[in-house]
């Protein structure tokens, strides 16, 4: 695996005239150490069509520096970004060509622009000597390789030799300065650096990054540009957004990486979901289902890599993702043409399927490891934490099986499926009405399953039977939420509150469905102990408060639906 590091970052325009402040006046500085000038040699890879820009991800090879090597970096927020490194080599290594995948799919990353970096160096350091940060004034030299004949002869198939000859587009020069923090810096510490940076005149940049910046300066499509100055075309202004100019999917893109990394608040507890907002601007019932379906299509997309990288929830995240957009196919049938969308549903339970081999033993793990944590140590009788781990290396397996899911042709397959449905969508009739007419009615449907399914569950005795057909309730819960979470744009405040009800329903029933399975994996460790001569008390133990969590859950039912089906939460929908 690449060896992964969180860089956190501001850039400054500056000039080859622009002179650093004193910075030793900084609080907590107390020092600046000059470290002369360095030289610095990247080509950046991208598609010819830029997907990795679109997505403010940078892919490089570089040369010189005590950092030479291959780099991958991932946007987080604003100034913050997650590298990944591997060795210097020739060819682009596995590990980071999987983690573009989703985005590069079959096509060939080919070098795009170089930059050529004199790299003057001034270490910020505090009263024990330790780096707190790096400040460099770069004078960057940018070469575009792509574009017209030269582009196409810069070849570089995937994983091809380094190299290619300028396009079309040319070359910029500026300067700007960065600073960098060290690992375990207070961030605080940028905001002091930037004031006194401010007070000398500097200004940040409005270049997200480097290479977003050299393919601006660089377009072969303005030729009223001047020297270092991209900024004057549309195209210019999305490459220093990092996105792709007319791109209907840079809004969903950046939601979607914030998603991965935690930084968008979890609108799923007000009971909305990613890409449904209020006042978004689609006109039609099927232009809301379109905005909704390309949110989560995009979620899936960009959470890949985190998958990849096993960063915490991306599994669970990029699983709710593809269940949403199945269940949005599912739910609105009278908006776009099932003929071509149950066959794309399909592949999406495959999915989400194959994601629940890991998520559901991860959730398991977890669970039983926190009971397990809540006994006294007097009833912890033999080597019940040495069982439970040997039981849970399990997920090795089941991880290396997710990666292995990714890397499958079935699932670029898909993932292509969904772009063509998004450029081609199969409207119906229904599409074209306005969406308070068309979605309430779906919304009124998901419930009355959901209605029929708890009433069925709640007319058995505990049980089997029971836990089955609650299981059933829980996925007609779920389902009806995401349906009111895609109509929340067009119907506001009552899908948001029928979104928030069926939320409480699905709760209830998804910890009732986890204690099942829990008590399924107590009885499997048991026999194991068993077999093995040591004690199953503790398994018992833990198996007996499972049953009473359920024996509870399903007490709490009745109350809780009854909540849910107050009739004038319908009545709001037009039911």
């Amino acid at each position: 695996m690449a060896d992964s590091k969180r860089e956190i970052e501001r850039k400054y325009e500056a000039t080859a005239e622009t002179r650093l402040p004193d910075l030793s006046r900084v609080a907590g500085v107390s020092s600046v150490v000059h470290q002369g000038v360095g030289e610095l040699d990247a080509v950046y890879y991208d598609t010819e069509d830029l997907r990795l820009a679109a997505a403010s991800i940078t892919l490089r090879r570089r040369t010189g520096g005590d950092d030479a090597g291959w780099h991958l970096k991932f946007p987080v927020a604003s100034g913050i970004r997650d590298e990944l490194r591997e060795p210097l080599s020739d060819t682009l290594p596995r590990s980071l060509a999987g983690l573009v995948r989703s985005r590069v799919r079959d096509g060939a990353l080919v070098p795009v622009v170089r930059l050529r970096t004199a790299r003057d160096v001034h270490r910020l350091t505090g009263a024990d000597g330790s780096l707190l940060a790096e400040v460099s004034v770069d004078t960057v030299r940018a070469e575009r390789l792509i574009g017209g004949e030269a582009g196409r002869q810069s070849g570089g198939e995937t994983g091809g030799k380094p190299g290619g000859r300028p396009g079309r587009g040319g070359t910029a020069v500026w300067t700007e300065i960065e600073v960098e923090l060290a690992d375990g810096t207070d961030p605080a510490l940028l905001d002091a650096v930037e004031k006194r940076l401010r007070k000398a005149g500097v200004r940040p940049s409005a270049a997200p990054s480097k290479a977003a910046r050299a393919l601006a300066e660089t377009d072969p499509g303005d030729r009223r540009r001047g020297p270092g100055d991209g900024r004057g075309t549309e195209h210019g202004r999305a490459a220093l957004r990092g996105a792709r100019p007319d791109s209907r999917e840079d809004t969903a893109g950046r939601e979607a990486v914030e998603t991965v990394q935690g930084v968008r608040k979890d609108e799923a507890r007000e009971g909305t979901a990613p890409g449904a907002r209020e006042g978004a601007g689609p006109a039609t019932a099927g232009d809301h289902v379109l905005a909704y379906l390309r949110a989560q299509i995009e979620d899936i997309v960009a959470l890949d890599p985190a998958v990849r990288r096993d960063l915490p929830d991306s599994v669970h995240r990029m699983r709710v993702a593809t269940r949403r957009c199945r269940s949005a196919l599912r739910t609105y049938r009278r908006i776009l043409d099932r003929g071509v969308t149950d066959p794309i549903g399909d592949e999406l339970k495959w999915l989400a399927a194959e994601l629940g081999i890991d998520r559901d033993q991860e959730v398991l793990d977890a669970r039983l490891r926190a009971a397990l944590d809540t006994l006294p140590r007097t009833l912890v009788l033999g080597p019940v934490r040495a069982r439970l781990q040997i039981w849970s290396a399990r997920r090795g397996g089941s991880r290396r099986r997710t990666v292995a899911v990714l890397d499958g042709d079935r699932y670029l397959a898909l993932l292509n499926r969904l772009d063509a449905l998004l450029a081609d969508p199969p409207l119906r009739s229904a599409a074209s009405h306005a969406p308070g007419h068309a979605l309430p009615r779906a919304l009124l449907k998901e419930y009355g399953r959901l209605a029929a399914r708890v009433g069925h569950a709640l007319e058995l005795p505990p049980g089997h039977d029971r836990n089955l057909a609650l299981h059933d309730a829980r996925k007609a819960a779920k389902r009806a939420r995401y349906a009111a979470e895609a109509a929340c744009p067009a119907l506001g405040k009552p899908a948001r509150r029928f979104a928030s009800r069926m939320k409480a329903v699905q709760t209830l029933l998804g910890d009732h469905q986890d204690s099942v399975v829990a008590r399924d994996a107590l009885r499997e460790l048991a026999v194991q102990a068993h077999a093995a001569g040591e004690q199953g008390f503790t398994w018992g133990l833990l198996h007996g408060r499972e049953e009473a969590t359920a024996a509870e859950e399903e007490r709490q039912l009745p109350a809780v639906w009854k909540r849910a089906a107050r009739p004038k939460v319908r009545k709001a929908l037009g039911g």
